[in-house]
């Protein structure tokens, strides 16, 4: 059956009524609710808020380095520290190196490294733990947490606005048809409705098309993170201690780095990011994530120790020319739904949470005024006033830069990053566009160099499969595939024939594998092994593949990342 035939016989759905409907439960969506009751409380009003979050709790699907700052957080709860929020860590050292094949690493000097690199004053911690904080503390204002309630649908009025949203079915069979535990999903509708999903959020990229938000902008750049966390050596243990590397493994013109952070009780939290308008089809950012801790500077790190925990996420690249327009009839983008990522200081929860507060305090005064299903106008006016606008706007040039090669972006950040703010000039006069969307980089894999890449060891470099394991992954193995083909004909007459089958290495969880079965070359589709990070949505040469939410509470159950 059709969701809609579903809906035609079960129908209709549970409607709840609110003034406000976020649907996220990330640093963005709970600064907006935290604002809202704020607002309410001081000026004696009753505004009611609800928070969805597709995990099974707040922070089991929050991926992030995290080296976090603190001042959209000192803004938006200024007592924070009394409060026992978990930023335990602050930075005790900070080095950029720029690695090469054979084991050399160059350190760049303090003196010379560009000001969004500097952390002087930032905490390393776990963005997953900040949020079960935020959440709880939202809570404790009034804001409701519905968790393990995944937003499958937006809902709209007669006029076009957004209405609200309707949650997924629950107990239904790989065949369509429901099960002896089926549950019709339910409707929440609101005055205004924030999108708070992450980066390619599902909803909010449907709303963008719908009202063609992204009209006169540049495509959004977008890019995969690997992480893991490790328990290293005590011996080896120097809490607060930030590297971020540049160089191999990652060749130009891919764009990437890593990362590698020193958190408290002897824990290292460390990763690759790579841009996904790279070029080579042969490119897995899971085994350059591998091969990368190969590396004399990285391995000295966490030998002796033992890994925890692994996730990835897709992340925007964060460039305020790339931005979609913040608000729509009923509601606004916050967050990485909209792209509020810095690139150039490797930091999204302090913009997330700027931002929300924000669209919060819009939403507010809306509400406050009685209107609603409007547009939030105050929100992008406020935001292009705040020190966030100042901040991205300084560093908005960085990914185009490093496009050009490496030597090019070193030279022009140093220009625009460094020099610029000793002259005192906020930012550059100038601003590179880019004019494709990043499925459209690919070449044939004929064209490319084909990578052969190691086999893991198992005690430095892993596998996908082990890999999935330890990020505690687990969805309901029968229910429709949350993975969709738009042309089931693609992955196997065009991307496999062309391009060597490039889902079958983008992805970092092993979701997508070629097999013959005797009868020829098909896709198969390991649904369960999905980590939720998107990366297919965005990477596929064709734009075949549609991620739509599985049932609620699916997916990882990250702890400490």
């Amino acid at each position: 059956m059709t969701p809609q035939a579903i809906l035609d016989q079960y129908g209709p759905r549970e409607a709840m009524e609110y003034d406000v409907l976020v649907i996220g439960a990330g640093p963005g969506g709970l600064a907006t609710a935290i604002r809202i009751k704020q607002l309410a409380a001081e000026q004696g009003k009753e505004v009611s808020v609800v928070v969805l979050e597709k995990g099974s709790e707040p922070g089991a699907h929050i991926l992030s380095g995290a080296v976090m700052d603190p001042r959209a957080l000192n803004e938006l709860i200024p007592n924070w520290k009394e409060l026992g929020a978990p930023l335990n860590q602050p930075v005790t050292a900070d080095d950029v190196l720029f690695l090469s094949e054979g084991g050399g690493a160059k350190r760049t000097p303090d003196w010379l490294v560009p000001v969004p690199m500097h952390n002087h004053g930032n905490y390393v911690l776990s963005l997953g733990n900040l949020v079960r904080w935020m959440a709880q503390h939202a809570e404790s204002l009034g804001v409701e947490i519905f968790p393990g309630f995944a937003a499958a649908e937006v809902l709209y009025k007669d006029d076009g606005s957004v209405r609200g949203v309707a949650t997924g079915n629950l107990g239904v069979g790989k065949d369509g048809e429901p099960t002896e535990n089926f549950q019709l999903g339910m409707e929440l509708h609101a005055k205004y409705t924030i999108l708070a999903e992450g980066a390619r959020g599902h909803l909010g990229k449907q709303v963008i098309a719908k009202f063609k938000l992204d009209d006169g902008r540049d495509p959004q750049s977008w890019a995969i993170g690997i992480k893991e966390l490790w328990e290293v050596d005590p011996a080896k243990a120097k809490p607060g201690h930030v590297v971020h590397t540049a160089g191999w493994p990652v060749q130009s013109p891919t764009f990437g780095g890593g990362f590698l952070y020193h958190l408290e009780d002897n824990k290292v939290t460390l990763g690759l990011v790579i841009g996904l308008d790279y070029e080579n089809p042969w490119i897995s950012p899971f085994e350059e994530m591998q091969r990368w801790k190969t590396h004399p500077s990285i391995r000295q790190h966490l030998e002796g120790g033992k890994r925890l925990s692994y996730g990835a996420r897709a992340i925007n690249n964060g460039m305020p020319q790339c931005m979609p327009k913040l608000v729509f009839p009923g509601g606004a983008l916050v967050g990485c739904d909209a792209g509020f990522l810095n690139a150039a200081r490797i930091k999204g929860s302090h913009s997330a949470i700027k931002s929300g507060a924000l669209a919060g305090e819009a939403a507010f005064a809306a509400v406050a005024a009685g209107r609603q299903h409007d547009e939030l106008a105050a929100y992008p006016e406020a935001y292009e006033k705040s020190w966030l606008f100042e901040e991205l706007q300084a560093s908005r040039n960085f990914k185009p830069w490093f496009k050009k090669g490496f030597l090019i972006g070193s030279l022009m950040t140093g220009i625009e990053q460094w020099l610029f703010p000793k002259l005192g000039i906020k930012g550059p006069p100038w601003t590179l566009h880019r004019d494709k969307p990043d499925h459209a980089y690919l070449l044939p894999a004929d064209q490319c160099t084909k990578i052969e890449y190691p086999k893991p060891d198992g005690k430095l470099t892993f596998d996908r499969l082990s890999s999935v394991f330890v990020s505690n992954t687990n969805h309901e193995e029968n229910q429709p595939s949350h993975l969709t083909l738009k042309d089931a004909s693609v992955p196997v007459q065009i991307n496999l024939a062309k391009y060597a089958g490039p889902e079958s290495r983008y992805c970092p969880a092993g979701v997508y594998e070629f097999v013959n079965d005797g009868s020829g070359e098909r896709l198969q589709i390991n649904a369960a092994n999905c980590v939720h990070c998107k990366t297919c949505d965005i990477k596929d040469p064709y734009e075949n593949i549609n991620w739509v939410t599985p049932e609620g509470g699916s997916g990882p159950n990250y702890q400490n990342l």
